[in-house]
């Protein structure tokens, strides 16, 4: 009776907020199944079309297509030189945007559309018929489509969380329901991979041109039709004047963007991490290269590693509510660093078929903890965009990619890091030549086992170097829940005072500012608790169980 009555009261919940939200919320469920569904269908989409960009390391461009990590870079500096203005021209269109259905939402299919197109049409071009520089030529045109098109959609779709609540706890609610249903794209697609690879090719090899031919075309299509789930059922809501008319200049979005000091604590973050992904390639080498494992188990493989992710997003909730964004950034970045490091005695130890098992072992740990910091991020995102708007009195999220524009620059300069790497510990020509092969594919030394090794474990200690670095800012990072709260608040204010000026005020707003201000004479006399651990010490000493359960009561109310 008792699961009855919780089944009832949970499909009686479901219905009462289907269309409208709750109480302090701004979106409803439909809204949030919606954003989640149709992010399978995004993520379908980005499952394809990311192992397209250039990136050294990249295993269909290096792995497949052949184009070595030297030449590799060198287009991939071109790509990302092409994509400084077509980026300043997405940051204009969103940001001087006069469309009724909002900034983000109608290029999730302008751009979607264009951007499968062009996906199928980068695997199906005859690389096996081009020369090295016809190879470079073409994959870097390709790159610099995705630039605009490929960009503009992904974008779209993880800002657009931004402007459907302007609540941080909502959001970050969202984004993990979000990123457990929409998981589930990627997790099918690193299943069936090395699967539907052997039905075709009849060996273990995933860097088969002919594999990505036949997933690729049917994933692109079913992800651009769920996607439309999103654009037709969510509305963006942004706390500004329903008359606030914005006209941004480039000069001017880097000139305001310049005080916000969390932008920046975030970039430099991403900019000096850029190491820390340098182990992430090991599994699919270990199965590719030292054939360590049957396609079977490399699909059960994947499917544990995809898999880590998911817990986080359940416990994410209730951790964020509790510990607060900040300290959970900065305590799991701290553990990656162990847990990277935990890598390198394991590589260098095993032989590949128990390798593997240890390694699978050692990513799952890694995401289980990581994943916790990373989905974190969008809803950071959202509150340093609440934060400039509160500083500048401009909601400019476009002008935030173009400012951006500054760490594709510092990673033009540090991209050169890893294929240095590469290089330096035989990922090159010449040790292919001298190993027996060819050296058309410098990649063939990866099947000897001892540079297997060595070249492995350097990787694993560049990812420890960049995790350390990439830790550091976060300890600067001091925007709380409470803080962005009350920065909405007065956005609120700002926004109500500005449309009875223009004679637009609406009875909505002028309910919830008769709140603000209610609950505003409610604290006004407070002073804020301050808190110390003193009486949960004292209740210790003492060795009485009860005691200490009221301490830590008392604690939590002062927290409070």
């Amino acid at each position: 009776m008792k699961l009855k009555a919780k089944l009832s009261a949970f499909i009686k919940k479901q219905k009462l907020y289907w269309k409208k939200p709750p109480e302090g919320r701004y979106m409803t469920y439909k809204e949030i199944l919606s954003y989640s569904a149709g992010g399978i269908g995004v993520k379908f989409i980005i499952f394809c079309i990311n192992n397209m960009i250039l990136a050294v390391g990249n295993g269909l461009i290096g792995n497949t297509i052949g184009i070595a990590p030297k030449p590799l870079y060198a287009i991939y500096l071109l790509s990302v030189l092409s994509g400084f203005p077509l980026t300043a021209l997405r940051a204009r269109m969103i940001d001087n945007a006069r469309s009724k259905k909002g900034k983000y939402r109608p290029y999730l299919l302008r751009m979607g559309i264009p951007t499968a197109i062009l996906g199928v049409a980068f695997i199906w071009m005859p690389y096996d018929n081009m020369s090295l520089l016809a190879k470079c030529i073409v994959v870097l045109l390709f790159n610099i489509c995705f630039q605009f098109f490929y960009n503009f959609m992904t974008d779209s779709y993880d800002s657009l969380l931004f402007l459907l609540s302007p609540n941080t706890i909502e959001r970050s609610d969202v984004c993990s329901i979000k990123n457990i249903v929409d998981n589930i794209a990627p997790s099918i697609g690193h299943i069936f991979l090395p699967i539907v690879a052997f039905w075709i090719t009849g060996d273990r090899t995933i860097y088969d041109i002919r594999v990505y031919r036949y997933i690729y075309p049917p994933l692109l299509l079913v992800g651009l039709l769920l996607s439309i789930l999103v654009y037709v059922n969510t509305e963006e809501k942004i706390v500004q004047a329903k008359t606030h008319v914005i006209q941004v200049r480039l000069i001017d979005a880097f000139r305001a963007i310049s005080k916000n000091k969390y932008f920046w604590i975030l970039s430099l973050a991403g900019w000096l991490g850029f190491l820390e992904g340098s182990f992430e390639n090991l599994l699919g080498w270990l199965y590719n290269y030292q054939k360590a494992c049957s396609p079977a188990q490399y699909s059960l493989i994947t499917a544990i590693t995809g898999n880590a992710s998911f817990w986080p997003n359940v416990i994410a909730p209730p951790m964020i509510r509790k510990y607060g964004k900040r300290n959970i950034l900065i305590v799991t970045n701290i553990m990656n660093i162990f847990l990277i490091l935990i890598m390198y005695p394991v590589v260098k130890s095993f032989a590949p078929a128990a390798l593997i098992w240890m390694m699978t072992v050692c990513y799952f740990i890694n995401k289980l903890v990581t994943a916790l910091g990373h989905l974190l991020h969008p809803s950071i995102n959202a509150d340093i965009r609440d934060y400039q708007q509160y500083i500048t009195g401009e909601r400019i999220d476009g002008m935030f990619a173009a400012v951006g524009l500054i760490g594709s620059v510092v990673t033009m300069v540090t991209g050169f890091v890893l294929p240095a790497i590469y290089e330096k510990v035989g990922l090159n020509e010449t040790v292919a030549v001298s190993l027996g092969y060819s050296g058309s594919n410098v990649y063939d030394v990866l099947y000897n086992a001892e540079y297997f090794a060595n070249i492995s474990g350097v990787l694993v200690l560049a990812s420890v170097v960049g995790a350390i670095l990439n830790a550091i800012p976060f300890f600067f990072f001091d925007l709380t829940e409470t803080k962005q709260r009350a920065m909405v608040t007065v956005l609120k204010i700002r926004a109500l005072f500005e449309d009875y000026g223009n004679d637009a005020l609406s009875d909505e707003a002028l309910i919830e500012a008769i709140d603000i201000i209610e609950e505003a004479k409610l604290y006004a006399d407070r002073e804020p608790n301050k808190l110390n651990k003193d009486g949960i010490k004292a209740a210790k000493k003492l060795k009485d169980k009860q005691a200490v359960r009221n301490a830590k009561k008392a604690y939590g109310k002062l927290k409070e």
